[in-house]
């Protein structure tokens, strides 16, 4: 198979992966691979020439975006839905144990989450933390 074939296929599995995460590093990554596969297309046995030039556009892109990130949420009128959850009850819709995953309802949203201790189906949680995608509850009325 061509080598270009390889660095297409990550890119569209790393774009997929970000849809879901939606962090944007993914985003990043499968760009510098689609910069390695058109490297490839031109000098399709420089391997080394493609791995560096999609780490370079990655890395330059990494770089050049955390101020425009910055920027962007300070301004005004930006809200992160995310921070607003923390402090809401939520119920549990899969039990969580103490090291494991668990999803938790809250609002219209459902999210993975965990907590120190054990959550069964229908237990009203209050929410403590957040992650990027994932939730820290406890017991309805427990205090830390």
């Amino acid at each position: 198979m061509v080598v270009w074939v390889f660095w297409l296929i990550a890119a569209g599995v790393l774009f997929v992966v970000e849809m879901m995460t939606l962090t944007f590093y993914l985003l990043w990554l499968s760009i510098g691979a689609l910069a390695a596969c058109l490297v490839s297309l031109v000098l399709p046995d420089a391997i080394l020439l493609q791995v560096l030039a999609g780490s370079i556009v990655a890395l330059g892109l990494t770089i050049c975006s955390r101020p425009l990130v910055a920027r962007f949420r300070s301004s005004r009128g930006f809200k992160d839905t995310g921070t607003e959850i923390v402090g809401r009850q939520g119920l549990v819709v899969e039990p969580i144990e103490p090291g494991r995953f668990g999803q938790v309802k809250v609002g219209g949203d459902t999210w993975s989450a965990t907590s120190i201790e054990p959550l069964g189906k229908d237990e009203v949680v209050k929410v403590v933390g957040r992650s990027s995608t994932i939730i820290e509850v406890v017991k309805w009325g427990d205090m830390y």
